[in-house]
């Protein structure tokens, strides 16, 4: 799985309730949750998401495990997220709902093209390649499938 997008570089321990604000959890409209995504660090950042890849510190996803926050990342129009290292449910809601995380340091500038590919295992922002921590080959699957659900209903193996 290979993908591209504009560098939205944010700092580290982005908790959960800055990815989608807890006053937001009361209705399963996703797409207010997409509207409203990392509104709390920025309020303009929800308009700068789509198509983007979001290139923070260590410890991503911390904090309250809900699955509502990488849910409003994709929706929101986010291509991938990477970090030196993200809390392991995040990590794993991630996955299951087909949002690609790439566990690595790179360093970046806001609106850098950011390209990556996770057969290969690299991240490459402003010119610089890294390797990234390689996800297993189910991983891979159920991210090229397109989540968790559509892998079990029969998507690519």
């Amino acid at each position: 799985m290979r993908g591209t997008g504009r560098a939205v570089c944010l700092g580290r321990d982005i908790d959960t309730d800055l990815i989608i604000a807890g006053r937001y959890l009361r209705t399963k409209d996703r797409s207010v949750w997409a509207t409203h995504a990392l509104e709390d660090l920025d309020p303009a950042l929800a308009g700068r998401l789509s198509g983007a890849v979001i290139v923070a510190g260590g410890n991503f996803g911390c904090g309250s495990s809900r699955e509502q926050a990488a849910v409003a990342l994709r929706d929101a129009g986010v291509v991938a997220v990477a970090a030196p290292s993200f809390a392991r449910i995040f990590f794993r809601n991630a996955v299951n709902i087909g949002l690609p995380v790439l566990e690595c340091e790179i360093p970046c500038r806001d609106g850098d093209q950011v390209t990556f590919d996770l057969e290969e295992g690299w991240i490459e922002a402003g010119g610089i390649r890294r390797a990234v921590s390689p996800l297993s080959p189910r991983m891979r699957a159920i991210l090229a499938a397109g989540g968790l659900v559509p892998f079990l209903c029969g998507g690519p193996r």
